[in-house]
C-alpha cells in the first residue's frame, strides 16, 4: 500500500510539472555537440604528388584513388573527348588487353575504374601488391586502342541520340547554355559531330597533359598504417613524371538583367519541366556557404521544405519540387525546379516565384531554422561514419585552400546561424527578378500564359534562340477521319488491309551490348501477344484474348486497370485505325515530327484513355504515337515512332519502330514478317 501511495505522489508531482510546460513555444536547441572527426595524415613525394592517408582497420580492405586537381576544360569542337579519354585509359594496357585486365581484377574480387579526373582501385588488403601492379600498369601504360575508342564513341553517340527526345536531358542542356554560354566548360554539350571528330591523339594528349603527379592527389583509405602507406607511395608512384599543367581562365557568367521565359517547345509534351535558374558567385569555403545551405534547406532542400509543401502538398501540381544553390570556384548556380501538367504550368511558376520572394522578404520561423540545422547536422554526422568522408575533407581542404579547422568547426558554425543571417543570405543570393524561367513543354498550350512573368523567348534543343513559325491552320474541311482514311489508302487501301486476318512481326535491336527481340502476333479482331526478350529470357509480355488482357514483367504479373485493358484491346487490332469507331477521334492540329509537318489525331477511348497519333502531311503515313503514363515520379510520356515503310503482300509496313520512354530510346528493325499465318488460339492464353 505504501509503495502505491509513493508512486501516486510522484506521478501527481510530474503531472503538475508537465501541465506548466508552455507547448506553444519550440524548445530551445541544445548547444552544438562535439563530434570527433577522424584523422588523416599526409605527405608529398618529390614529383609533387600529394598523398593523404586515412587509417581504418575495421575491415581488411584498402582503397586507392588518384584525383586530378585541374579545373574543367573547354573542349570546343572536340566536346566529349575528355570524358571518352578518361574511360579509354581503363580499356587495356600495352601488356594487357581489356579482357585480360578485367579477368585479373575479377580474380582478386577487386575494383578498378578510370574517369577523366580519377583512377580508383580497391581490394582486400592481402591483394594490395597485385592490385597496385594492375593500377600502375593502367596509370603508366594505357594502350589507347582504336577499336576501344570506336566502341566508346558509338556508346556516347547513342546516348546523345536518346537525349534528343528526352525532356530531362533537353532541359539540362539548354539550362547549361543559358547559364554559362557555349564557350564555357559548364555550358558546352557534346554532339554527334564533336564526338565523331575525336581521335586517338586527342585522348593521348589529354592523358599526357593532365595525368601528372603534380596535378594529382593520391588517397589511401583502409587497412594500412601511415608508415606502410609511405613505402607504398614511394615504391609505386615516385617514378611518375611531373609535367607542366596550365589551367584555363573563364569570364564569370552573369544573371540576366531582367527575368524572362526561355521556352523550349516540345509539341508532344503533356507536362512541363520548369527551372527557375541563374548563375551565382559563391566560392567553396566562403563564410556564406553554411548560411546559404540553411536558407536553401528551408526553401527547397528537403521533402518538408517550402517549395515541395506548396507545389506538391498544398496545390497538387507535382510529385516533387526542390531547389539547389551550389558553391563552385568557377561559378555556382541557383535552381528551383518542378515537373507539372501543361494546364498548371503558369500556376506552378507563380508559386515558385512566390516562395522565392517570400524567403527574401519574410524572416524564416524559429521552427524552420531549428529543423534545417538539425537536418544538415544529421547528414553531416552520418557522413562521418565512412572513412572516405575524412579523405574527401582532406582533399577539399588542400584543393580549395580551406582553413585546417573548416570541418572540425562545422557544427559550431552551423549552430551559430541566425534568422537574420538566413534572410541576409536570401537577399544576397535569391534574385527572382533576375532569373531564367526555363520551360520545356508544349509551347502552343503554355507559352501565352507565361508572358505574365516576362518576355517569352524560344530556344531549340541546341540552345539557339529562334522565332517560331506562325501556327499553321488546318485545311478547310479536313477531319480526323479523312486523315485516317488517307493513311489507310497509303498503306494499301481498306480492302487489302481488311483481308489481313493475322500478322506476325519480329523486330530486333542492339542495346548496351545485348540483342533485344520484340515479337508481335495479332489475330483479328483483337487478339495479340507482344513479347520482349533477350538471351532466351522474356522481360515483358502483354496478352489480349479479346475479352481479357494481362501484362507480366520479368515473370511477375502486373495489375491492369480499366484504361490499360481497353488500350490493349484497341491496339491489338491489326490496324487500330480500322477500329477507329471504338474511339472518339479529334483532329488537334499540325506539329513537327523530325522536322516535317504532321497531323495530330487524338484517340479517346470510353474509359478515358487518350493516345495521340501523328500522320505525315505529305505522305499520309503514321510517323509517331504518344501517350501519357502516370508514375510515382510524375507523368511520363511514352513515344513510338514508325519509319522506313515497305510493301509486303500489297500492304506497307514500317521497317523501323522506335521506342522512347524517359531516357530510354531504342530503334527496333524488322527482321521477319508473316501475313495471314496460321495461328493457334492457345497462343493467346493468359496462363
Amino acid at each position: 500500500m505504501r509503495a502505491v501511495l509513493i508512486v501516486c505522489f510522484v506521478l501527481g508531482v510530474l503531472g503538475s510539472v508537465i501541465a506548466q510546460v508552455d507547448r506553444s513555444k519550440a524548445p530551445l536547441p541544445a548547444p552544438a555537440r562535439e563530434i570527433k572527426i577522424g584523422e588523416y595524415q599526409s605527405f608529398t613525394l618529390k614529383n609533387g604528388l600529394q598523398v593523404f592517408v586515412v587509417e581504418d582497420h575495421k575491415l581488411p580492405r584498402l582503397q586507392f584513388s588518384i584525383q586530378l586537381k585541374h579545373d574543367p576544360i573547354f573542349e570546343g569542337e572536340k566536346a566529349g573527348y575528355v570524358s571518352i579519354a578518361g574511360n579509354l585509359i581503363g580499356t587495356g594496357t600495352t601488356s594487357r588487353t581489356k579482357a585480360q585486365l578485367d579477368e585479373e581484377v575479377d580474380f582478386l574480387g577487386a575494383s578498378l575504374n578510370t574517369s577523366a579526373y580519377s583512377l580508383y582501385a580497391s581490394s582486400l588488403s592481402k591483394h594490395t601488391e597485385k592490385l597496385l601492379e594492375l593500377m600502375t600498369d593502367v596509370l603508366y601504360n594505357p594502350s589507347f586502342e582504336q577499336a576501344e575508342l570506336d566502341k566508346l564513341k558509338t556508346q556516347t553517340m547513342s546516348g546523345i541520340a536518346a537525349g534528343k527526345d528526352d525532356p530531362g536531358t533537353i532541359a539540362s542542356n539548354v539550362r547549361g547554355f543559358l547559364l554559362y554560354g557555349k564557350d564555357h566548360p559548364y555550358g558546352e554539350v557534346a554532339t554527334e559531330k564533336t564526338v565523331e571528330s575525336i581521335t586517338i591523339e586527342d585522348c593521348k594528349n589529354y592523358y599526357q597533359t593532365y595525368f601528372r603527379p603534380n596535378n594529382a592527389y593520391l588517397v589511401m583509405v583502409g587497412d594500412v598504417s601511415f608508415k606502410e602507406a609511405k613505402k607504398i607511395a614511394e615504391k609505386n608512384f615516385s617514378q611518375w613524371k611531373k609535367g607542366e599543367v596550365k589551367n584555363e581562365s573563364f569570364s564569370v557568367p552573369l544573371a540576366p538583367e531582367k527575368t524572362f521565359v526561355a521556352m523550349v517547345d516540345r509539341p508532344s509534351s503533356v507536362q512541363s519541366i520548369i527551372n527557375v535558374t541563374y548563375p551565382v558567385v559563391l566560392k567553396v569555403g566562403s563564410e556564406d556557404v553554411i548560411k546559404v545551405n540553411v536558407m536553401n534547406q528551408i526553401l527547397g532542400g528537403s521533402f518538408s521544405a517550402r517549395l515541395n509543401q506548396n507545389l506538391r502538398e498544398k496545390h497538387g501540381y507535382t510529385y516533387g519540387s526542390n531547389s539547389q544553390l551550389s558553391s563552385d570556384d568557377l561559378v555556382g548556380r541557383f535552381n528551383a525546379s518542378a515537373s507539372v501538367r501543361n494546364e498548371v504550368t503558369d500556376s506552378a511558376v507563380h508559386e515558385i516565384l512566390y516562395e522565392l520572394n517570400r524567403i527574401v522578404n519574410e524572416p524564416v520561423t524559429p521552427e524552420e531554422l531549428q529543423a534545417a540545422k538539425a537536418s544538415i547536422a544529421g547528414s553531416f554526422g552520418r557522413s562521418l561514419e565512412r572513412p572516405q568522408t575524412i579523405a574527401s575533407f582532406a582533399v577539399n581542404t588542400a584543393k580549395y585552400n580551406l582553413p585546417k579547422d573548416y570541418y572540425t568547426t562545422f557544427l559550431k558554425r552551423l549552430d551559430a546561424v541566425t534568422i537574420e543571417q538566413v534572410q541576409t543570405a536570401a537577399k544576397k543570393y535569391i534574385t527572382p527578378d533576375r532569373a531564367y524561367i526555363e520551360v520545356v513543354g508544349k509551347g502552343g498550350e503554355v507559352a501565352k500564359s507565361l508572358e505574365q512573368f516576362g518576355e517569352v523567348k524560344y530556344y531549340d534543343i541546341n540552345g539557339d534562340e529562334y522565332t517560331p513559325e506562325p501556327e499553321k491552320s488546318l485545311p478547310d474541311g479536313l477531319t480526323a477521319q479523312k486523315v485516317i482514311d488517307k493513311y489507310i489508302q497509303e498503306i494499301g487501301g481498306a480492302k487489302r488491309a481488311k483481308e489481313i486476318k493475322s500478322l506476325k512481326t519480329i523486330y530486333k535491336v542492339q542495346a548496351m551490348g545485348t540483342e533485344l527481340t520484340m515479337s508481335v502476333v495479332k489475330s483479328a479482331p483483337n487478339k495479340s501477344v507482344l513479347e520482349i526478350s533477350a538471351n532466351g529470357s522474356t522481360f515483358q509480355k502483354v496478352v489480349s484474348t479479346g475479352k481479357e488482357a494481362s501484362i507480366s514483367s520479368m515473370g511477375q504479373n502486373v495489375p491492369m486497370d480499366k484504361e490499360t485493358t481497353e488500350k490493349t484491346f484497341f491496339e491489338s487490332a491489326i490496324f487500330p485505325e480500322l477500329a477507329s469507331e471504338k474511339a472518339t477521334i479529334k483532329l488537334l492540329g499540325i506539329e513537327k515530327v523530325d522536322g516535317k509537318d504532321a497531323y495530330t489525331v487524338e484517340y479517346k477511348l470510353p474509359s478515358g484513355f487518350k493516345s495521340t497519333y501523328y500522320y505525315d502531311v505529305q505522305s499520309g503515313l503514321k510517323v509517331k504515337q504518344t501517350e501519357s503514363l502516370e508514375t510515382p515520379q510524375g507523368t511520363m510520356v511514352s513515344a513510338t515512332t514508325y519509319s522506313d515503310y515497305k510493301e509486303v503482300e500489297g500492304v506497307r509496313f514500317p521497317q523501323k519502330i522506335g521506342q522512347q520512354q524517359g531516357p530510354m530510346n531504342l530503334t527496333f528493325e524488322l527482321i521477319e514478317i508473316q501475313v495471314n499465318p496460321e495461328i493457334k488460339d492457345s497462343l493467346f492464353s493468359l496462363k
